[in-house]
């Protein structure tokens, strides 16, 4: 099915990007991702979509638990976190070429063994794992550590919020602030 998209996708001059989401069958551990992806063998046409929320997931092994980096009860200790997040990015940065900025609690909704999803949450939510500017990094910039610059443009996911919380004008001055600090930590000009 996915080089059959691939088919069609490169008719068009387009990508085709799967999102790294854990609920989603055959790509709900980091390892199944790159195991499809490999499959599917499109590496120009059919890559990966990183958000960073989900993919923090995918260190936990919430519904792949033969893939978890981090130990169970993890305490997320900066360098064990660092260390989770630099094998996991590794393996899938090389596929990557969309990129959604976003922060995440390390918690999970739902039940089974496949449709656990994760949570977004604001920015500045206090119980946030992600340095989001730092971690971005390790999606935006190369084992050599210079920019990527495998894709142009960056976005913000994670707008499950209430209404309320959608319309304050501070939700989106947190949300820009966070995406330019991204931007001035990793980013360049062309």
């Amino acid at each position: 099915t996915w080089r059959r998209a691939a088919d069609v996708a490169e008719g068009f001059g387009e990508r085709l990007a799967a999102e790294g989401e854990i609920c989603w069958g055959g790509m709900h551990g980091w390892k199944h991702m790159v195991d499809l992806l490999e499959q599917t063998g499109r590496p120009q046409t059919v890559g990966f979509q990183a958000d960073m929320a989900h993919t923090l997931l995918y260190t936990l092994g919430y519904n792949a638990p033969e893939d978890r980096i981090v130990p169970e009860n993890f305490a997320w200790d900066r360098a064990g976190k660092e260390a989770a997040l630099q094998t996991m990015t590794d393996a899938l940065r090389p596929w990557t070429f969309d990129f959604h900025v976003a922060q995440n609690d390390a918690t999970v909704k739902g039940m089974g063994s496949h449709d656990k999803t994760g949570r977004h949450c604001l920015p500045n939510d206090p119980n946030g794992k992600l340095d989001i500017a730092h971690d971005a990094g390790y999606w935006l910039r190369g084992t050599d550590g210079q920019p990527t610059r495998a894709f142009r443009h960056i976005c913000w996911d994670g707008c499950m919020f209430a209404n309320e919380t959608m319309l304050l004008p501070q939700t989106w001055n947190d949300i820009l602030a966070a995406m330019l600090r991204v931007r001035d930590a990793h980013g360049w000009r062309e």
